[in-house]
């Protein structure tokens, strides 16, 4: 089963504030089902700017974007939020938890928004991917009580309970120390591998990157190499 999770192909943008400038040029990037990719390079190389054109959040861009097989440039915001709902889950730096509801609330908001479940459905689902990674035990504590690895691994719980094909991460370790780097990597590759979840993840950290199925260079708004497991080596 070797299907298509993502497809780019000439991808480009630009800034026009306060002067124009390309930031992405023509770029062509094809990722299969359950991959696990990093994207690295310099700041302001253009990754995280890529990221947001990946998820179709960002859509001021040239070029054509699919994303299970659907072709996702020109279409409507709502149908691209059903799109990000049911089909991307989201791994931020900073976990964006709400501190006052409880972990099991926090991973159940995405589910109760798409509206496909009852909450008792949901709610099991949301405890399940607690389970999952090993935070059950705080599930009725309020989240901001908790350890920063423990909300990264809130974070992702949330991000996978709509079941995504894809999980999209912008520096999802950047803010934890190495136990929990290689906890959070860890859980991915999982994924990954058992589950056939496809993972696109920006990363400064290149042990981080240097682990997973293919490394993704960028420089300049380009992609300058891609790497495959094992041979990407820190400049």
């Amino acid at each position: 089963m070797n299907e298509t999770a993502l497809k780019a192909n000439g991808i480009t943008k630009y800034f026009h504030d306060p002067v124009t400038m390309q930031v992405l040029k023509s770029i062509d990037l094809d990722i299969k089902r359950g991959e696990f990719v990093s994207i690295v390079g310099k700041s302001g190389c253009g990754k995280s700017t890529l990221l947001y054109v990946l998820s179709t959040m960002d859509t001021d861009y040239e070029g054509t974007l699919e994303i299970n097989g659907v072709n996702t440039t020109g279409l409507s915001q709502n149908h691209l939020a059903r799109i990000r709902n049911e089909s991307i889950g989201f791994v931020f730096q900073f976990h964006y938890l709400l501190p006052d509801f409880s972990c099991l609330k926090n991973v159940m908001i995405p589910a109760l928004r798409l509206g496909k479940l009852s909450y008792q459905e949901v709610e099991e689902m949301a405890y399940q991917k607690l389970k999952m990674f090993g935070v059950e035990e705080q599930a009725l504590k309020k989240a901001g009580k908790l350890s920063g690895g423990q909300q990264q691994r809130v974070a992702i719980a949330r991000a996978l309970v709509n079941n995504p094909t894809i999980i999209m991460g912008d520096e999802p370790t950047g803010n934890l120390d190495s136990k929990n780097t290689e906890i959070v990597f860890d859980l991915f590759r999982q994924l990954s591998q058992e589950y056939n979840q496809t993972i696109i993840a920006v990363t400064h950290d290149n042990d981080f990157a240097a682990k997973s199925d293919r490394v993704v260079e960028m420089a300049d708004g380009e992609i300058i190499a891609h790497h495959k497991a094992g041979t990407f080596h820190q400049h």
